[in-house]
């Protein structure tokens, strides 16, 4: 399961060091993975050493990662993604990069450039708050370039979660038997005003932003403003499911998103990304677990990881493949 999702964004769901992917009495490690598609077979090659990574495309290596990712798409839904709503912002800021990353490649490119800026303006704000730097000119330089990607990740963002929100409506009002209404609600860092305007525009509000912060910044030693501090927010029947919503009503949230976020894949790549259920259905109750286990019945190619398989009930059973792992290898 870690080796599919590994292969596919070239970074592990469960740790951020890639040292740790690698055996302890091996000096790398190497996944590779056939993908079929609309197009033919393609083969997917990464590999995992102490000093870095390399990944290969039909076996020629690609120079950057933002050429890679998005060519295996998947979807992972783990016991951790029942977070997605009572968690912490961070949560909900990697599920909107990691899926909005599969689908555009732009996106990805441009939060890498944000981030890059954000390091750099986070190390100039700290020289200027401890007297290491005096000038702030730099800072101004540095402040165009952040506005100029901020409002690139900030407007994607904000159009990534309308379509995900009409997307998880339905799909939610489904699950509820029509009793309850799901909202998203994207809460940026950089507030932009509602009316229509133009991206030049767009940038002077940006800008406007950071120039009245701008001591602000220099007191506290970091970037106070920017996409790196948005949120997304979810309501229930006009309620705050964070705060006020009943686990049930969490659960059936991040349900709704996972299965909204499948058919936004299938609609933006023209086909239906690989689901990942890494021990989630025993975290599901048999009402939730059918409604997930019909809607991708037939459509979605899925691996499930569970200790047992005698709690799940349901008909996609009968054309499964069951494989059994002992100590690490894999018995079938």
């Amino acid at each position: 399961m870690e080796s599919i999702y590994t292969l596919a964004l070239a970074k592990s769901h469960r740790t951020s060091n890639d040292k740790e992917l690698i055996r302890f009495d091996r000096d790398y490690a190497k996944i590779e993975g056939e993908l079929s598609y609309r197009y033919g077979e393609m083969p997917l090659t990464m590999f995992i050493t102490k000093k870095g990574k390399q990944v290969k495309i039909n076996h020629l290596e690609q120079s950057r990662l933002t050429q890679y990712i998005g060519h295996l798409n998947v979807v992972l839904f783990a016991p951790e993604d029942l977070n997605i709503v009572k968690g912490a912002p961070q949560i909900r800021r990697r599920f909107i990069d990691m899926e909005l990353g599969q689908i555009s490649a732009v996106y990805l490119n441009d939060l890498s450039q944000y981030q890059r800026i954000l390091k750099q303006k986070n190390n100039y704000l700290k020289q200027l708050q401890y007297g290491q730097k005096t000038d702030s000119t730099m800072l101004d330089v540095l402040n165009q370039q952040f506005a100029t990607y901020a409002l690139k990740v900030t407007l994607r963002r904000e159009h990534f979660i309308k379509e995900l929100e009409s997307l998880a409506k339905p799909i939610h009002s489904g699950i509820t038997d029509e009793n309850e209404t799901l909202s998203l609600r994207y809460l940026p860092s950089i507030k932009l005003d509602a009316e229509e305007k133009s991206e030049t525009e767009r940038l002077e509000e940006v800008l406007t932003l950071l120039d009245d912060n701008k001591d602000r910044e220099k007191d506290r030693g970091v970037c106070l403003f920017g996409p790196h501090r948005d949120d997304l927010g979810f309501n229930v029947n006009g309620m705050d499911a964070q705060t006020y919503g009943s686990q049930g009503q969490q659960r059936t949230t991040a349900l709704s998103i996972k299965l909204a976020e499948i058919e936004l894949m299938n609609i933006e790549v023209g086909e239906y990304p690989i689901l990942l259920l890494d021990d989630v259905l025993s975290e599901l109750d048999d009402s939730r677990q059918s409604h997930l286990l019909s809607t991708i019945q037939h459509k979605v190619q899925t691996f499930v990881t569970t200790t047992s398989v005698d709690g799940i009930d349901h008909e996609i059973m009968k054309n499964a493949k069951l494989y059994r792992i002992n100590n690490g290898e894999i018995i079938k």
